[in-house]
């Protein structure tokens, strides 16, 4: 099967060159970048990881299941060896330490490789240095509602758990338009140590044909309606009941405003893509397809050279994600073992620095 991914991405990177504008930004840096595009990919042709470079699998999963637990502090990131916001983290400590000295705190300032290791072997230090403020994890599960259901303002208000909600709306009301996940907390943004690129999603439902619901039985879970005497055991549906074989299929749309297309859109896609799978494991549904609507799509001006030795590598077939689950277990209850690439072959691994 033809990984058309991984030539959409490639063509991303050539209009970016091509067409991009010079821009300054946060960091410093300088990117060129361009407004408004869009991925599209059929889950049926694959798992969407890259191929083009190799991608670390094992840091991706392991975000994804961290902002699922709704967890915002660093420590579990760095004791799965995942780093990929340690310069977000350490940042936050040095901007708070010069304003204690400021205040008389003479303390020595740690390094940025002391600082992690300090992180992971000291928790009253990880719990006072690790924290990110109230990013993706907390929105995700905890977002916080200062109004009660009668309309009144509550001083410290309680938490929504989106996640729970959607799933909830899934298996009730899977028809809804209403099936989103908001990471925009705009009376959070300036607690937060970077606000959310990727900041909403969406899902939308379908119901599956006879056909789609068959060839999903034989093809993908190898199910075979028995035959005896030259005729099918029981109908078509009680085939399906017996087995379990879902009625619906999943999409999951992405927005993200900002896009570090080298080092970061691959992370995304592939973030989202174990998202879905994960949720549609949850309401037994099968996942159709992945979109990502991108705002701000950008090359950090160090990344150039990386893009371009990229664009002319030839792709691989897109590799097959195998869930090792059981059904008692909760969709923050997963664990990085559960999830096994199959047939994952990539071109090596292509070194560009990360601006914070």
């Amino acid at each position: 099967m033809s990984n058309t991914l991984d030539t959409q991405y490639q063509k991303l990177l050539q209009d970016i060159i091509h067409n991009g504008v010079e821009k300054k930004d946060r960091t410093g840096t300088g990117t060129i970048s361009v407004f408004g595009r869009q991925i599209r990919h059929k889950m049926s042709e694959g798992f969407p990881l890259i191929t083009t470079k190799k991608m670390a699998w094992k840091s991706i999963v392991t975000e994804l299941l961290w902002f699922l637990r709704g967890d915002t502090n660093i420590k579990y990131l760095v004791d799965n060896g995942c780093h990929i916001w340690d310069g977000d983290a350490y940042k936050n400590y040095e901007i708070k330490t010069e304003i204690m000295r400021g205040h008389g705190f003479h303390g020595t300032l740690l390094s940025k490789e002391e600082f992690i290791n300090k992180i992971k072997t000291d928790d009253e230090f990880a719990k006072t240095w690790g924290d990110l403020g109230p990013i993706y994890g907390k929105q995700w599960r905890k977002w916080r509602n200062k109004i009660s259901a009668n309309g009144e303002y509550v001083p410290f208000g309680n938490n929504i758990d989106q996640i729970a909600n959607l799933i909830s709306e899934l298996k009730t009301n899977p028809d809804s338009r209403r099936l989103m996940v908001n990471a925009w907390n705009v009376g959070e943004l300036d607690q937060m140590v970077l606000p959310p690129c990727h900041y909403g999603f969406q899902v939308y439902t379908r119901e599956l044909s006879e056909r789609e619901r068959l060839d999903y039985a034989m093809n993908v879970l190898k199910i075979y309606h028995p035959i005896k005497d030259g005729e099918l055991v029981g109908t078509r549906e009680e085939h399906f009941t017996k087995y379990n074989i879902p009625t619906r299929a999943i999409s999951l749309m992405w927005s993200q405003r900002s896009v570090d297309t080298f080092l970061g859109l691959p992370f995304n896609i592939a973030s989202y893509g174990l998202l879905l799978e994960i949720i549609a494991k949850e309401v037994n549904m099968i996942p159709d397809e992945l979109i990502g609507n991108l705002g701000d799509v950008h090359l950090y001006s160090n990344h150039k050279e990386q893009a371009v030795e990229q664009i002319g590598r030839e792709p691989f077939e897109l590799p097959i994600l195998m869930m090792i689950t059981n059904p008692e277990l909760k969709f923050d209850e997963y664990v990085y073992e559960n999830f096994k690439l199959i047939n994952y072959q990539s071109h090596a691994s292509i070194k560009a620095p990360l601006s914070n």
